[in-house]
């Protein structure tokens, strides 16, 4: 009979993989991020089938943090702009505590590796995020815009926020309260 997989050995893979990730990108060898993991490169391969599969589950876990994050205590019934203010400050929240968790899931958004099924697959998750993000492209500055330009515009702004909140650390309050009025002007 086959033994029961183990959910924190499949952690400590995915755990090492941000790690690696981070360091060195998506190019990390699976010998390293089962080392990191202390565990065998053989045993990884019982819980992920390829260096792919790894990735496109990395990508779902690190989708579904920042979406539960987001979604938690969501303003379902409030207008455009304060659902866009909770989106704007829960990403920046969990992007600024996790830099690495951040680091890697743009990594992965932007790689082909990532199937069009695991994207689809976490399209479904993104709710009430997607819905004020589609009013949003339908408005000011956006309506003439491709649709995806308001998601776009909004995370350009969040990493210039964070490289700016970087450099002036005291200042990270009020740059995101700023920044995210400035982001909302285009939104008017």
């Amino acid at each position: 009979m086959a033994r029961a997989k183990s959910p924190e050995k499949r952690q400590a893979f995915l755990q090492s993989a941000v790690r690696e990730i981070a360091q060195v990108g998506l190019g990390a060898s699976t010998a390293n991020i089962a080392k990191g993991a202390g565990l065998a490169e053989g045993t990884m391969f019982t819980y992920f089938s390829s260096k792919d599969d790894l990735l496109n589950e990395l990508y779902v876990e690190l989708k579904t943090e920042t979406y539960r994050r987001i979604l938690a205590d969501f303003p379902h019934q409030s207008g455009l702009r304060e659902r866009a203010r909770h989106i704007w400050t829960e990403y920046l929240r969990w992007a600024m505590e996790k830099p690495e968790e951040r680091k890697v899931s743009v990594l992965l958004n932007l790689s082909a590796v990532v199937s069009a099924a695991t994207r689809e697959r976490m399209n479904a998750e993104r709710g009430a995020v997607a819905k004020a993000m589609v009013e949003l492209s339908k408005r000011g500055a956006f309506k003439a815009l491709p649709p995806g330009f308001a998601s776009s515009a909004m995370m350009a702004m969040q990493e210039a926020v964070m490289e700016m909140a970087a450099k002036k650390p005291r200042q990270k309050v009020l740059l995101i309260e700023q920044a995210f009025d400035a982001f909302w002007q285009m939104a008017k």
